[in-house]
């Protein structure tokens, strides 16, 4: 009983040391953190890129892309197929220009696996 109660304290006690040792690291970390105040803020960007949605039916892949920001967009279908033996597919780049649609379209000789659109704003 009383090696438990030994071990207990000496836990505690080591428990104390690390946080006394711990916390001024944790309040100098703190005041950094808070001393933004007077720092100028980074402007958020402005929102942009295209919205795309994708289907999949059987083995054709179809994405349609709508670009409403002012900016072009880059959009590029990527496909992968299920078969281990079916070439997976990176369509080429298409730029969507403002308030433009676009469809892109790829296929697998089997099943999709999965497929994305990726960004590139310019």
């Amino acid at each position: 009983m009383r090696s438990t109660r030994r071990r207990t304290w000496a836990l505690l006690a080591a428990a104390a040391v690390v946080a006394g040792l711990l916390a001024p690291v944790a309040v100098s970390a703190a005041n950094r953190a808070g001393s933004g105040a007077g720092a100028p803020r980074v402007p958020e960007p402005e929102p942009s890129g295209a919205e795309c949605r994708t289907s999949v039916e059987g083995s054709r892949v179809v994405a349609f892309c709508h670009n409403p920001y002012p900016t072009t967009d880059l959009v590029q279908l990527h496909t992968e197929c299920a078969r281990w033996w079916d070439v997976d597919a990176d369509g080429g780049a298409v730029a969507v220009q403002p308030g433009r649609t676009v469809k892109l379209e790829d296929r697998c000789w089997k099943e999709v696996g999965s497929a994305w659109v990726s960004h590139s704003v310019s």
